[in-house]
């Protein structure tokens, strides 16, 4: 299936690894063209290089709480692509702990960059692009079911997709589409990290798996193969959508 990726250009934040590697390695591999973000020169260069081996990538150094950013990788995308088709907005995991304990100023920081900083991107972005743009935000499953241990997470995502559902009906009649992604348990970093937190990371890893209907955890590109579906023109009549990427761990519809 031609998913009519081929010259589109889209930003991809948070995307010197994980979930947002993820997505740009397969928008990349499928000939669009893409800008990543990531917080540090060599984790950018390292992942530039990497996707430089499937397509076009270019990559800037930002931080998603940056009130600047947006305008800086619009400005870059515009630069050396000539066009904007499409954002997908990664952020890195918020601090995990209970809602009990976590310090006020972890949320705080969360706030800027999982909420506040995703929202300015999303709204600058919905600015510039032309009708048949998308909008598509990394999320959580936390979306609709708390995850124990994840008291930020549990309250800033529902509010961010809720944001998201909004925006899905105020760009519409622009031809804007806005997409929201719930991944559950997918092989990356940080959820390694977050077994690792776990007296027995392997065992917190196996009952984990025991409650997904297909008994293991997602392979990274399986959800970068659904988030460059949904960021592309053969999906140009879903929007509004929060999409689990879970393995049918999510019990709701």
């Amino acid at each position: 299936m031609d998913l009519g990726l081929k010259d589109k250009a889209y930003i991809v934040t948070g995307a010197t690894r994980g979930l947002g590697l993820a997505g740009a390695r397969e928008l990349a591999a499928d000939g669009a063209r893409v800008l990543i973000s990531g917080r540090t020169q060599q984790a950018v260069d390292t992942a530039v290089a990497e996707l430089g081996t499937l397509g076009t990538a270019r990559g800037l150094v930002a931080d998603n709480a940056d009130p600047d950013t947006p305008e800086r990788l619009i400005s870059e995308a515009r630069h050396h692509f000539g066009r904007l088709d499409g954002i997908l907005i990664s952020v890195g995991g918020p601090q995990a702990g209970p809602v009990e304990t976590t310090p006020e100023d972890a949320w705080r920081a969360a706030f800027e960059s999982v909420f506040l900083g995703a929202l300015r991107l999303a709204r600058a972005t919905a600015a510039a692009l032309p009708e048949g743009g998308v909008i598509a935000f990394v999320l959580s499953s936390s979306v609709r079911q708390p995850i124990p241990g994840l008291g930020i997470s549990n309250g800033l995502r529902p509010g961010l997709a809720m944001a998201a559902k909004s925006l899905a009906d105020e760009l519409g009649p622009r031809g804007i589409r806005v997409l929201g992604l719930l991944p559950g348990r997918i092989d990356t970093d940080r959820v390694r990290e977050l077994d690792g937190l776990t007296p027995d990371p392997e065992a917190a890893r196996a009952k984990a798996a025991a409650t997904i209907p297909l008994g293991r955890y997602g392979a990274p590109e399986e959800f970068g193969k659904v988030a460059a579906f949904l960021l592309s023109p053969a999906a140009s009549y879903l929007t509004g959508l929060m999409v689990p990427v879970d393995g049918g761990a999510l019990r709701a519809l």
